[in-house]
C-alpha cells in the first residue's frame, strides 16, 4: 500500500487483510492513477482550473449553481470542519441528506479535506444510525435539518460522534442561484460559513487511503459498511459511464437514487461532474413528479429503478419526454416487460446495468445496438468476469451459475467476517445467478439466495415476476420459495395490482393460468398473496427478506 499522510488510521487498520482483498486489475490506460490524488480536486478543482467554472453544476426547482459556486462552497464546508471543529486527516464523517445541493457539496468538502464520507439514507432510525456511527467510529456528522429528530434521538448511543452540525439547502430560489447563509442557531453548518475563506488546497491523500465508507441498502437486514479509496470514485467514472453510458458536458442528469446509495452518488454527483454536466438534484420524488422533473428542465440522461419505469410508463405520453436520450436503470432486475413497455410508450431503450455496493458502480452494461433482449450486457471494458460452481470452476456458456467479477474496484468490508464469503480465489462474488451466452451476454436468473428448488426443479423468481407482469392486473410482483413437504418449496407470488382491479379468488387463479400459458407450467406460483404495496428499500430494492418473514 501506498504511504497515508492521515494521522488517524482507523480505516486503514480495519480494512481486511490483503491476502482476502479480490485481485485488482489495471491493465487499461484509463484506470492507471497516480499514487497521489484526491479524488474532489480532479473533479472539481480541476474543471474550475480548466476555466469550466461558469458551466451550470447543480439545479433544482427554484434554481442552479455554477461550478465555481459549488467550488465556493465546498471550500467553506471544508475549511469549517477542519479549521472549526478541529477535525483530522482520516476521521469519519457522517452524512445525512436527501439528494439536493448542500448535500452534494457537503459530500465534496469532506473527501476533499481528507475526511471519509460515510453517507446514510434518509429513512434510516436512531437505532440504525448508532449501529452505523459506532462501527465506522464517526466523529462528526452533517445532517440535513429536516432530518433531525433521529439524529438527536441516536446521539446518546453514540460513543464517538463529537459534533453535529445541521443544514438546509443552499441554494436561494430569491436570487436565482446565489449561495447564501442562513440559518441562526449554534448548531447551524450555515452559520459557521459566514466568516470562512472560500480558499482550500485539497488534501493531498494517496490513491488508496479511505474516501467513502458506504453501508449496503440493506436488502438482507444486515447492512455492511464497505470501504472505497480514493482512486476507486474515479475508476467509477472511468468505466460504466466512459464505456456505456458516454455523456457529455451538454448532458443533464436527472433521477432518484439517493447520493447515500453508490448508484446515486455516481449517477447523480460523480459521473455529471467527470465531464463538466449538470444534475437536477430533487428531493422525494415520485414517478408523476419525475417526469415532471426530466420535462421542466430537459434532462437528457435518467437514472431511476425498474419500478419506477414500469409506472412511469403508464403516464409518459402526458409529458414532453424528447429531451431524453439514455435511460439508466439499476437496483433490482429490471423485467423484460418492464424494459418493453418502456420503449413501447416512449421509443427509448433502457440500459440496464447490475452493480454492487461493494462494488461501487455498474460492471454489467450495455446500451444502444449492444442491447440484447433479455440480457443485462456485457462485461464493462476493464472488467473480468464468468460464471462458476460452488467450488469456483469456470462453466461453460448457457449453464446457470454462481457470477463472478473482478476489475478495477472491488470489495473490501470494514471489519467484517462477510468478507470471506464475499471473496473467493481473487474474485468477487456478489451474490447472483447468471449464464452467460456464447457471445458474452450475461442473463440474469435470481439472487443466488432466491433461486427456488421445487420438486427437483430450480426456478428463477424473476421470470416468474417477468411472466405475471404481462398480465394488465398487475402493477408489481415479487415471487419467493417458501417450504412444503411434498415439494420442498413452491412458488409464492406477492402481487400488488392496478387499482381498478380488486382482488378475489377468481383473478388468483387467472393469474395462475396466465403463468401457466408464458412459461414451463411447473414454474407458476401455487400460492398467491395480494398486498397494497411491496417492501422496498429507499433505493428501489426489493426487500425479499421481509416477505419471508413477514412482521
Amino acid at each position: 500500500m501506498l504511504t497515508s499522510h492521515f494521522s488517524d488510521t482507523f480505516a486503514r487498520d480495519h480494512l481486511p487483510p490483503q491476502s482476502a482483498w479480490p485481485d485488482f486489475v489495471f491493465t487499461r490506460p484509463e484506470y492507471q492513477y497516480p499514487q497521489r490524488l484526491n479524488a474532489v480536486q480532479v473533479l472539481l478543482d480541476e474543471r474550475i482550473a480548466r476555466s469550466d467554472g461558469n458551466h451550470i453544476a447543480l439545479r433544482n426547482h427554484q434554481a442552479a449553481c455554477s461550478y465555481e459556486q459549488l467550488f465556493v462552497r465546498v471550500n467553506q464546508i471544508a475549511n469549517v470542519l477542519v479549521h472549526q471543529l478541529g477535525l483530522q486527516p482520516g476521521n469519519r464523517v457522517l452524512l445525512r441528506g436527501a439528494n439536493h445541493p448542500m448535500m452534494a457539496a457537503c459530500w465534496l468538502a469532506v473527501v476533499k479535506a481528507g475526511l471519509i464520507a460515510v453517507p446514510t439514507m434518509p429513512l434510516l432510525r436512531a437505532k440504525e444510525l448508532i449501529e452505523v456511527i459506532n462501527k465506522a467510529k464517526v466523529s462528526a456528522a452533517l445532517c440535513d435539518r429536516a432530518l433531525q429528530n433521529e439524529m438527536q434521538l441516536s446521539q446518546p448511543g453514540c460513543l464517538t460522534l463529537r459534533t453535529t452540525l445541521y443544514f438546509n439547502d443552499f441554494i436561494n430560489p430569491k436570487d436565482s442561484g446565489d449561495l447564501v447563509n442562513t440559518g441562526s442557531a449554534s448548531d447551524s453548518l450555515e452559520r459557521r460559513l459566514a466568516d470562512q475563506s472560500v480558499q482550500f488546497e485539497a488534501f493531498d491523500t494517496a490513491a488508496d487511503d479511505v474516501a467513502l465508507i458506504a453501508f449496503t441498502s440493506g436488502t438482507t437486514g444486515q447492512p455492511k459498511g464497505t470501504m472505497h479509496f480514493h482512486r476507486d470514485l474515479l475508476a467509477m467514472c472511468d468505466a460504466f459511464p466512459r464505456h456505456v453510458l458516454q455523456p457529455t458536458a451538454n448532458d443533464v442528469f436527472c433521477g432518484t437514487p439517493p447520493l447515500a446509495f453508490t448508484f446515486g452518488l455516481g449517477g447523480m454527483l460523480c459521473f455529471p461532474m467527470s465531464v463538466g454536466a449538470a444534475t437536477v438534484l430533487i428531493e422525494r420524488l415520485t414517478p408523476a413528479e419525475l417526469l415532471k422533473t426530466v420535462a421542466q428542465h430537459r434532462a437528457t440522461i435518467l437514472f431511476t429503478a425498474p419500478t419506477f419505469y414500469r409506472q412511469m410508463a403508464l403516464q409518459a405520453k402526458e409529458h414532453d419526454l424528447s429531451s431524453l436520450t439514455k435511460c439508466v436503470s439499476a437496483g433490482e432486475a429490471l423485467p423484460e416487460a418492464t424494459r418493453r413497455l418502456w420503449r413501447d410508450t416512449t421509443g427509448l431503450e433502457i440500459i440496464d446495468g447490475i452493480g454492487a455496493t461493494e462494488m461501487m458502480h455498474i460492471f454489467i452494461s450495455s446500451a444502444g445496438s449492444e442491447v440484447r433482449a433479455g440480457a443485462i450486457g456485457k462485461v464493462v471494458p476493464g472488467y473480468e468476469a464468468k460464471i462458476v460452481d460452488e467450488q469456483m470452476r469456470t462453466l461453460a456458456a448457457h449453464t446457470v451459475g454462481r457470477l463472478a467479477v473482478r476489475g478495477p474496484t472491488g470489495c473490501r468490508y470494514l471489519a467484517d467476517e462477510r468478507q470471506q464469503h464475499y471473496v473467493k480465489n481473487g474474485w468477487n462474488l456478489p451474490g447472483d445467478t447468471f449464464l452467460m451466452d456464447d457471445d458474452g451476454y450475461f442473463y440474469y436468473q435470481a439472487r443466488s439466495d432466491d433461486m427456488i428448488i421445487s420438486a427437483g426443479y430450480n426456478i428463477a423468481g424473476p421470470e416468474v415476476e417477468s411472466a405475471l407482469l404481462t398480465h394488465d392486473a398487475v402493477a408489481e410482483c415479487a415471487v419467493i420459495g417458501v417450504a412444503d413437504d411434498e415439494r420442498g418449496q413452491i412458488v409464492k407470488a406477492f402481487v400488488v395490482l392496478k387499482a381498478d382491479r380488486p382482488a378475489s379468488a377468481a383473478l388468483g387463479l387467472e393469474l395462475q393460468n396466465h403463468v401457466k400459458a408464458a412459461i414451463a407450467p411447473y414454474k407458476y406460483p401455487r400460492q398467491i398473496e395480494f398486498l397494497s404495496a411491496l417492501p422496498r428499500t429507499e433505493t428501489g430494492k426489493l426487500q425479499r427478506f421481509r416477505l419471508r418473514t413477514p412482521g
